[in-house]
């Protein structure tokens, strides 16, 4: 097996550790988004979106991880993390991303609403910006886009 192989089915495991986070938010009536933050191979860090129950815009999945990672490792920049988030990271969290030092950030489904990895701009690609961040996108992203449609979709359901 390749290195290649290796690391992405190291990225298959987080994702799906994520996708257990976002199945959480999903229970609570929450936007199903989960992340988690990873330092030399340990979860460090969990989060999923909870803006509606917190009364809180940013409340968001990246936010969460990265609030409880920095906890965990008491420094609030987190060199050498990665973070796994099950959709393409938002303004908000990419400027949260940047200012914690992460190191990579790996996501599945792309948000072309408001996505900042190219969907709609790539803040993550700003040359004079003085932290960059190495991203990798699509892990496990049909699995993570069938959580949002289906979420969506059965809240139109409810709603007519």
């Amino acid at each position: 097996m390749s290195d290649y192989e290796i690391a992405l089915l190291g990225d298959e495991f987080f994702m799906r550790e994520a996708i257990s986070q976002a199945r959480a938010a999903e229970c609570l009536g929450e936007v199903p988004v989960g992340a988690i933050v990873v330092r030399s191979g340990e979860i460090v860090g969990r989060g999923f979106n909870s803006p509606i129950g917190e009364s809180d815009p940013t409340a968001h999945a990246e936010i969460a991880a990265l609030r409880d990672a920095a906890r965990t490792l008491g420094n609030y920049r987190l060199p050498g993390c990665e973070l796994f988030v099950t959709l393409e990271p938002c303004a908000m969290c990419a400027g949260a991303i940047m200012h914690a030092r992460i190191a990579r950030v790996v996501y599945g489904a792309r948000d072309p609403k408001t996505g900042v990895h190219g969907s709609v701009v790539d803040l993550f690609g700003v040359e004079r910006l003085n932290h960059h961040t190495s991203i990798v996108g699509g892990v496990l992203a049909d699995e993570c886009a069938t959580l949002l449609t289906g979420f969506f979709a059965e809240r139109r359901r409810k709603s007519s």
